[in-house]
């Protein structure tokens, strides 16, 4: 006769050890995710505060705007002669300054560093903006402080030019979305922080795939969406 072969399997006691166990990793997982997305819009919205600081500090000091300033050359210093802007009270590329105008959007981060506003090291060079001439948002993409009328207005399908702040693209949506709601009203399309579609030298974000036509942030399903912002000043 064969001899009856005695079967274990798991008691009830020792699966709700694994499902707490399981529970509790997963918990740590999500708790994880939430701290480092905190961390990444802190971040995001310390450089914009930090700029705007320095952008207002400029002014105060010298009456002119940063890569604006006229008399750069006398009253900045750093190595080399500083470059003068034209002094027309607007930050604009070398094609909005018209005739022997100079590219001010890359110009304002020499400013800036020149006067102390700013850390860093950025020197002036025309065109397409580089690692040397201009900073990066926290996606390594490059930022702009310029006089345009690139963002999202829900109020103006032709927003009026005004000064500016952007954040640069590659900026996910959930990211954009945090930020607007800790900093303005949450709106992709109104208040002083919206969408903009500028892209630097990378990819333009999609205003359709980040927020609706009435400014709501996209977030469903669209985790990493390539976005962009603008602060206005």
């Amino acid at each position: 006769m064969r001899p009856i072969r005695s079967q274990h399997g798991f008691t009830l006691i020792e699966i709700a050890i694994v499902l707490v166990i399981i529970g509790l990793l997963l918990g740590g997982i999500l708790k994880g995710q939430e701290l480092i997305t905190s961390a990444r819009v802190r971040n995001l919205i310390s450089q914009q505060d930090g700029i705007k600081a320095a952008f207002y500090g400029f002014q105060d000091r010298y009456r002119a705007l940063p890569g604006d300033y006229q008399s750069a050359s006398q009253n900045l210093g750093g190595a080399g002669a500083a470059q003068n802007g034209n002094g027309n009270g607007r930050i604009q590329d070398a094609a909005a300054g018209g005739a022997g105008a100079i590219d001010e959007q890359n110009l304002v981060w020499d400013h800036l560093t020149r006067a102390g506003f700013l850390n860093g090291n950025f020197t002036y060079a025309a065109g397409a903006p580089t690692d040397a001439s201009t900073p990066k948002n926290p996606y390594g993409q490059y930022i702009q402080l310029i006089y345009d009328g690139v963002y999202f207005s829900t109020a103006s399908a032709t927003p009026p030019q005004r000064h500016n702040l952007k954040t640069g693209p590659q900026i996910p949506v959930e990211i954009a979305a945090e930020v607007d709601r800790k900093t303005d009203d949450g709106n992709a399309g109104s208040g002083s922080f919206v969408f903009s579609a500028f892209a630097g030298t990378g990819t333009a974000p999609s205003r359709t795939a980040c927020s609706t036509d009435v400014g709501v942030w996209v977030l469903q399903g669209s985790t990493d969406v390539n976005c962009g912002g603008a602060t206005l000043l």
